[in-house]
């Protein structure tokens, strides 16, 4: 999707994109673009020089992102150095070389504001060779592009162009504007180019592998049936929307949303409402309902609207495949948690998911204390609270220390809320 993005102008500040699978992140001014190829050489990195593709429009800030992106494409992104801790040197020549900057003294200015400087600025030709290297020290130069007051700076378009298209766009504010074709046809493009991985995923999301089947959601799916018939629910409907509820919308499209949960990369705020629309895509797939569109219907909705019938197939297929799997006991289920819980016990970091904890007890300071008021002194939560890395109860662990939990029910803590805590 980042890919699909970058191929052509985005604004570095503003994050709107030519190509994108959000409408509200489309930037519909007419920007002239050209790709080029840079060779570039990574000080330090241990690499040889490797060839990088970009766009003559790409802010400076933007060309170091793609090289960051080419070296370190193969290791986490918490370990990537920052746009702000590298320099990018050209050479011009044998004997003229220069650092690219986002600003400099020969940034143009336009109503006001300072644009940032382009290759295409600078006059880096395709084909250039560069070298990036990491600073030695802070330099007193620009922090994050996208923090930059817009007031004072701007990328590709200024903030009164939108303006302008923006009270074109809602001229007639009682109906909903018409997204021109040229427009759509961008959005089309790229949902044509990403629709094989999409595809993919709603396929390894909605089958059952026979070598991994998954045993948690057949006894959670028995579960919800069971209880069902409990209460005289006949309606399948019902447990459909149980069943979707408590799996695909809890659980899919939250790491559908959040891929940071699960992987370490990088996650902008364009890539965040891209990944919107595709998540709108599942919710709509796993939906009881027939969706009834029109030309006043959301365009997210309307990108995926041929491709939901058979993702509502894929759903009610892969429900019933659940149902059609051999029933799971209490203890083969409890044998295959533990099994599971032994092959990952060295996966993850103890002391990380602690102070994870303690960061969320320090954030609901007051209202964890005042939950602990309203029970018994010596409570499931005390414990819960007190419990350390190594699964024992003490009274010394940090989310313990932090809400200042008596230890006797004749002591009584002392809470001050305060808002924002």
């Amino acid at each position: 999707m980042k890919q699909q993005i970058n191929k052509g102008s985005v604004d570095a500040i503003t994050g709107k994109a030519r190509y994108t699978l959000n409408e509200e992140w489309l930037l519909r001014e007419n920007i002239e673009a050209r790709p080029m190829n840079l060779n570039v050489s990574f000080q330090g990195c241990g690499m040889d020089s490797i060839t990088v593709r970009v766009m003559d429009s790409d802010s400076i800030s933007q060309v170091k992102e793609k090289i960051l992106e080419g070296f370190y494409k193969n290791v986490p992104f918490s370990q990537w150095p920052r746009v702000e801790d590298v320099d990018l040197e050209w050479f011009a020549s044998s004997s003229d070389s220069r650092i690219l900057r986002d600003l400099d003294n020969t940034s143009v200015m336009e109503d006001s504001r300072k644009k940032l400087n382009t290759l295409a600025h600078c006059k880096v030709p395709d084909g250039a060779s560069l070298a990036m290297s990491l600073k030695d020290k802070w330099d007193g130069t620009l922090g994050r592009v996208k923090d930059l007051d817009t007031e004072k700076y701007f990328h590709l378009v200024l903030p009164n162009d939108e303006l302008v298209e923006t009270k074109k766009s809602h001229k007639h504010s009682h109906r909903k504007k018409v997204l021109p074709e040229i427009y759509l046809t961008r959005l089309l493009s790229t949902k044509g180019t990403l629709q094989k991985f999409l595809d993919d995923l709603f396929r390894a999301v909605l089958s059952i592998h026979a070598v991994k089947p998954p045993f948690a959601v057949k006894y959670f799916f028995d579960f919800l049936e069971e209880q069902a018939e409990k209460r005289g629910i006949t309606d399948p409907d019902t447990l459909h929307i149980w069943k979707t509820n408590s799996l695909p919308l809890r659980f899919w499209v939250n790491i559908l949303k959040n891929p940071q949960f699960v992987f370490d990369v990088e996650k902008t705020d364009h890539m965040d409402a891209c990944l919107s629309v595709i998540a709108q895509a599942f919710i709509d797939a796993c939906s009881i309902s027939d969706l009834q569109l029109g030309k006043d219907s959301p365009t997210n909705k309307l990108l995926y609207a041929k491709e939901i019938p058979e993702y509502k197939k894929a759903v009610q297929r892969y429900y019933r495949e659940i149902q059609e799997m051999i029933t799971l006991s209490e203890q083969e289920m409890n044998a295959h948690l533990a099994e599971e819980s032994r092959k990952y016990q060295n996966e993850f970091n103890n002391n990380f998911a602690m102070a994870e904890i303690y960061k969320y007890a320090k954030r609901y300071r007051c209202q964890v204390g005042l939950m602990y008021l309203s029970v018994p002194a010596v409570s499931v939560l005390q414990k819960l609270v007190a419990v350390n890395v190594t699964g024992h109860v003490t009274n010394q662990s940090p989310v313990h220390s932090l809400l200042s939990l008596p230890t006797s029910p004749a002591v009584t803590p002392s809470l001050t809320c305060r808002q924002g805590m």
